[in-house]
C-alpha cells in the first residue's frame, strides 16, 4: 500500500497477472453480443403481437344504402327527330302591283285571315268601275231590245211583221242576255282582284323575316314571297326509328289509344315538351333501315322552333309491379350481376338478381330482391361477401336515397337521373 492509501497491483515476477486480463476481456465482448441479440428478439416479437393484434381489429366499411321498393317502369324507344312546322307558306302576291304597307309585324302571332299586307288597290278598283260601266249599257241595250221584241210579237200576230224579222229579234235579246253575263263575271273577277291586293293569313301562325319592303313592284310570277309564315300551334316533331321496332309499334298504333312522344333538349337532360304520335311513314329507308314517324304537340309555351333538333322518346309499354332499386347499386360480376344487401346485422351479404331494364336512374328486377332490402348504392368497392358495414359515417342509413352519380339523399328510395340509352 502506498503512502495515499490506494492498492496498487504488482505484477509477478512470472507476468501471470497480465496474461489473466488478457483471458477476460473476449469472454465479456460475447457475453455483451449474446445480450444484444436476446433484446433485439424481445423487441421483435412485441411488434408481431401487436401487428397482430391490430389485424383482428377490422373496422366497417362506411357504406350508403338505399331501400328497394315495387315500381312501375316506362319501356320507351328512343329516336333523333326535327320540328317541323304543322304548315309553312311562303305568302306571294298574286296580282301586279306596288307594295305600299306590310301590316303584320316580324315575329308576330296571326290569326287565320288577318291583313299581312297591302298593294295598292286603285288599279282593280278601276277595273271594277269599267266592268260595271260595261254591265250597265249592256243590261239597257238588252232592256230596248226586249221592248222592240214584244213589239214585233204583237205586229206578227197581226200579219204585219214577218217571222224572219220575229226571229232576228228574239237572237238580239239573247246575245244582249250573255254579254250581260260576261259583264257580270268581269265585275266579280274585278272584285276577285281588289281582294287579291289585301294580302291574308291563309293559317294561324308566326310570321317570319320581311323578304320585301313597302314601296317594291310585286309580281304574281315573282319567285320568291312576301314573307313566310309557320304555323307553330300546334307544331309536329319527324323522327326515325330502327325498323325492327315497326312491328311493335303498329301494333300499338292500332290497338290505341294514341303513344305519348316525349321531347328533350339537345343534351338529352331536360324534357321539353310532351305530345302524341300521330302517323308514321309509308316506307322504310333502305339506306339506313330506318322509318320515320311523326308525333303532335300542343307547343302552347313555344318551346319548339321549326327546323329544332332533338331528342325523342316514344313511350311504347310500362311494365308493371317491378323490384325497383337506384341503378347505381349494381355491380357486374363474372357470371351476373348482383347487389350488396345490407341485413339488421349491418353486414353486407352479396345478392345475385333478374335484371329486367333500366330507366330514369331505376333498375327494375323480376327476381333477387324484395321490396324493404336495403341495397349499397355508394362503398361497394370496399366490400366483401361479409363485410361489416357502417351507416353513418357517410350520411347513408337504411331508406337513403341514392342519385344516379352516388350521392345520398335522406328520405325515399330510387334515383332522380334521367337515364339515356334505348330501354330493353
Amino acid at each position: 500500500m502506498t503512502a495515499t492509501g490506494r492498492a496498487e497491483v504488482v505484477d509477478a515476477p512470472d507476468g501471470t497477472s497480465a496474461k489473466r486480463a488478457r483471458r477476460i476481456w473476449p469472454w465479456l465482448v460475447g457475453l455483451a453480443v449474446l445480450g444484444a441479440l436476446v433484446a433485439f428478439r424481445g423487441l421483435g416479437r412485441g411488434a408481431s403481437a401487436e401487428s397482430a393484434g391490430r389485424g383482428r381489429d377490422v373496422r366497417p366499411v362506411p357504406v350508403v344504402t338505399a331501400a328497394a321498393r315495387i315500381g312501375d317502369v316506362p319501356v320507351y324507344l328512343r329516336g333523333l327527330g326535327t320540328a317541323i312546322a304543322f304548315n309553312t307558306a311562303t305568302v306571294k302576291s298574286r296580282v301586279d302591283g306596288q307594295l305600299v304597307s306590310v301590316a303584320a309585324r316580324e315575329g308576330q302571332l296571326v290569326r287565320e285571315g288577318e291583313l299581312l299586307a297591302q298593294i295598292d288597290p286603285r288599279p282593280f278598283e278601276v277595273q271594277i268601275e269599267q266592268a260595271e260601266g260595261q254591265l250597265a249599257r249592256d243590261r239597257a241595250a238588252l232592256k230596248d231590245a226586249q221592248v222592240t221584241l214584244e213589239r214585233d210579237l204583237a205586229l206578227f200576230n197581226e200579219q204585219i211583221v214577218a217571222r224572219q224579222d220575229l226571229d232576228s229579234q228574239r237572237s238580239k235579246v239573247g246575245q244582249f242576255e250573255g254579254a250581260i253575263r260576261s259583264d257580270e263575271a268581269q265585275v266579280h273577277s274585278a272584285r276577285l282582284q281588289l281582294s287579291y291586293s289585301h294580302i291574308t293569313a291563309p293559317f294561324a301562325g308566326r310570321v317570319g323575316l320581311r323578304l320585301v319592303d313597302p314601296g317594291n313592284m310585286v309580281h304574281a310570277n315573282d319567285a320568291g314571297g312576301l314573307l313566310v309564315l309557320t304555323q307553330v300551334h300546334p307544331i309536329s316533331v319527324v323522327f326515325s326509328l330502327p325498323q325492327d321496332d315497326l312491328g311493335q309499334v303498329l301494333e300499338k298504333l292500332k290497338a290505341g289509344p294514341a303513344l305519348e312522344v316525349e321531347a328533350y333538349d339537345r343534351d338529352n337532360s331536360h324534357q321539353i315538351a310532351t305530345g302524341k304520335l300521330l302517323t308514321i311513314d309509308n316506307q322504310i329507308d333502305p339506306s339506313t333501315g330506318t322509318y320515320k314517324l311523326k308525333a303532335v304537340f300542343g307547343n302552347e309555351k313555344d318551346v319548339l322552333f321549326p327546323n329544332q333538333f332533338v331528342n325523342v322518346r316514344l313511350r311504347l309499354d310500362t311494365r308493371r309491379g317491378l323490384v325497383l332499386v337506384p341503378t347505381v347499386a349494381l355491380q357486374r360480376g363474372a357470371s351476373s350481376s348482383f347487389v350488396y344487401v345490407v341485413g339488421p346485422d349491418l353486414i353486407a351479404h352479396v345478392r345475385p338478381i333478374a335484371f329486367v331494364l333500366n330507366e330514369g336512374g331505376d333498375t327494375g328486377l323480376s327476381g333477387g330482391l324484395e321490396a324493404g332490402d336495403n341495397v349499397v348504392v355508394d362503398g361497394q368497392d370496399k366490400l366483401q361477401d361479409g363485410s361489416k358495414v357502417d351507416l353513418g359515417t357517410r350520411g347513408g342509413g337504411p331508406g337513403a336515397k341514392a342519385d344516379a352519380g352516388g350521392k345520398a339523399d335522406a328520405g325515399a328510395a330510387g334515383g332522380g337521373a334521367k337515364g339515356k340509352g334505348r330501354s330493353k
